[in-house]
């Protein structure tokens, strides 16, 4: 998930998404973006998990239903403008928009819900990255909650405090830099490593093993809600499917690459954060200080979305509303005490969580499978079904089967294991 994604969704959810005039590179450019985060530094565990080929087959499958599920998006837009072609909203649809257009309050409701609990998912992640990254170079200062507690909270805090994201756009794009960097550093040690790669190292580690990598796979893809702001931000947009489809060829090809050196480079030592195996180095150590810095600064971005939501059910709100305008400061003081409490949550819960990769695991199967898989088909059937084909509403039913048997399996295996 990156977070250089969530000033896109921001702009898709709390307001309409104006056709802008980019061109089909700049188009590519935001897909790729979008969706490449700190997720993808956790795929060689992943490989590890599954083995290296079942790993493979794990990450393309999870990148080609994505694909699939963000052009029943589109199709669903199309449906809707060649219905209503006199609508005054006509192609600047937001996900919200077609969970009403389908169900009504509650279908809106539900599919915000989902975003905001995806991006307090992520938002966790990061902190969890930030934590252990920070204890493998500062170990003997203190462990990764305490990293957590003592620097990012209050740090975070403070930055909650900025509404402006354009001030922070350049730290998303510093982040996504040593994102490429670390990876780059990483395949470097790994070709280092290389001997006989494919000796002592597992193909297929068993069936059962396939849906933990599916959900780090689905977590890696996660930049869905962004489909229809991106599409509306094309000057052409006829031509948004074939960019989309070379966006996301082309980053499975960089995942399953990265996934698979990763695993072969390090076998059964391979940690859930790739970067914890690289050598402590000053190459090494300044990408992840740098990776850190980057992300301490985008962390508020990937919040943003989460706080307007909480912050539009406060002014909603009539005892609000009320204190509001009979206390002077109340609006202020409530709403950024809100954006407090929010940070101060999510926290405490990563300081809780021990496994990067099992948690990421876990958003992607869960969370992440229900906005990817299961809303877009639910959409898709209520929106376009009257007019499909037999075999492309049969393949709706499979994926929205699927999205919700794999979301079942995530939340079964996470109570599980405590």
């Amino acid at each position: 998930m990156a977070a250089a994604a969530a000033p896109l969704l921001l702009a898709q959810e709390d307001g309409r998404a104006r056709r802008g005039g980019a061109t089909s590179a700049q188009t590519l450019g935001n897909v790729v973006v979008s969706i490449v985060g700190t997720g993808v530094l956790g795929l060689p565990y992943a490989f590890l998990a599954a083995g290296w080929l079942a790993g493979s087959v794990g990450v393309a499958a999870a990148g080609s239903a994505t694909l699939y599920c963000m052009l029943l998006l589109v199709d669903c837009r199309d449906k809707l403008d060649e219905d209503q072609p006199e609508e005054c909203c006509q192609g600047h649809y937001t996900y919200g928009d077609l969970g009403e257009r389908c169900f009504g309050t509650i279908g809106r409701c539900l599919t915000e819900i989902l975003i905001l609990v995806s991006q307090a998912g992520g938002s966790v992640a990061y902190l969890i990255f930030i934590g252990q990254n920070l204890h493998s170079i500062f170990s003997q200062l203190m462990s990764p909650a305490g990293f957590i507690f003592a620097i990012l909270l209050p740090v975070q805090i403070a930055l909650s405090f900025i509404r402006s994201l354009p001030s922070l756009s350049p730290f998303s794009i510093f982040a996504d830099v040593c994102n490429v960097l670390a990876m780059a550093i990483v395949i470097k040690e790994d070709l280092q490593l290389f001997d006989h790669p494919f000796a002592s190292r597992t193909a297929f580690n068993g069936l059962w093993a396939v849906p933990f990598t599916f959900g780090v796979a689905v977590f890696c893809f996660e930049g869905f809600s962004m489909t229809l702001a991106l599409e509306a931000s094309m000057a052409e947009r006829r031509k948004f499917r074939r960019v989309l489809s070379q966006a996301l060829a082309a980053i499975i090809t960089v995942y399953v690459c990265f996934g698979v050196c990763g695993y072969l480079a390090y076998g059964d030592a391979t940690k859930d954060i790739i970067t914890l195996n690289l050598p402590n180095n000053w190459t090494s150590v300044a990408v992840k200080v740098g990776l850190c810095v980057a992300l301490v600064f985008t962390f508020p971005v990937m919040m943003h979305p989460i706080h307007e939501i909480v912050e539009t059910r406060f002014r909603s709100s009539g005892c609000f509303q009320k204190l509001s305008h009979n206390v002077p400061g109340a609006e202020w003081l409530g709403l950024h005490s809100s954006r407090i409490l929010v940070v101060a949550i999510l926290t405490v819960v990563a300081s809780f969580i021990p496994a990067f990769g099992a948690f990421i695991s876990f958003v992607g199967s869960t969370m992440c499978a229900l906005l990817s898989f299961v809303l877009p088909a639910l959409f898709h059937l209520s929106i376009v079904g009257s007019s499909m084909s037999l075999w492309r509403r049969a393949m709706d039913y499979v994926i929205l089967l699927f999205g919700l048997a794999f979301a079942g399996y995530g939340l079964v295996s996470a109570l599980s294991s405590h």
